[in-house]
């Protein structure tokens, strides 16, 4: 059973996601206190967290930082805000998804099932790693290493680095980028896989492989 932490500080939102998630087999575990979220995180030890971005004390920008210094699980950001800038500092912080309020409880259950199957299905391949040119993409810790030196992916940074190395010397298009990520491209802004493709590629470059990644214009992007 998948565990869920919820951070919204709107207690009747807060209710009815909860009550909807419990309906359909998860632990969820809704927050009251604000202050101490990272002790919170590491005692649920979430499969996956929604996070509101308006919050008590810090908002939620600053806690997404704070737990992606201590794991990768997935983030879906649950907020009214709906600005363009709001979106992709949302994602430039670590956030894998994010939802506008109002929103059904049916589009954010299946956002959810698509993250959670993506994020942990992988752990269970047969092949713990994948290789090329001398990077390594290490599968069941979300992690890249490159001379000795290794760094942790977000998990829509490793989806996207999966599929472009398993079909290495493919050129795989945006759209096929975005069904993979998000199910179907009508949940996700393409502004968003921009966001998440030039964060993959700073990773790269701080490791040494500034060109890993190459666009072709108008096709795609292609590891050769």
């Amino acid at each position: 059973m998948y565990k869920v932490m919820i951070i919204e500080d709107d207690a009747k939102i807060s209710s009815i996601i909860s009550e909807y998630l419990t309906k359909w087999k998860f632990e969820a575990y809704s927050t009251t206190e604000f202050e101490n979220l990272e002790t919170q995180f590491l005692a649920i030890k979430p499969h996956l967290v929604l996070l509101d971005i308006n919050l008590p004390v810090y908002d939620g920008f600053y806690w997404c930082g704070k737990f992606r210094q201590l794991s990768n699980v997935p983030i879906i950001f649950i907020s009214s805000r709906d600005q363009n800038m709001d979106i992709v500092m949302a994602m430039n912080m670590g956030g894998d998804d994010f939802i506008q309020k109002p929103f059904s409880l049916e589009v954010l259950l299946a956002k959810m099932n698509a993250i959670l199957r993506r994020s942990y299905t992988y752990q269970q391949e047969d092949q713990d790693f994948l290789e090329h040119k001398g990077l390594i993409l290490n599968i069941s810790k979300a992690t890249i290493s490159y001379h000795d030196t290794e760094m942790d992916l977000t998990k829509n940074e490793f989806q996207i680095l999966y599929l472009l190395l398993k079909k290495k010397e493919t050129i795989i298009s945006r759209d096929e980028l975005m069904q993979a990520l998000w199910e179907s491209e009508n949940f996700i802004d393409d502004n968003t896989l921009t966001v998440n493709i030039a964060r993959l590629r700073r990773k790269l470059e701080e490791l040494g492989l500034p060109e890993f990644i190459e666009t072709k214009k108008r096709q795609g992007y292609i590891i050769p």
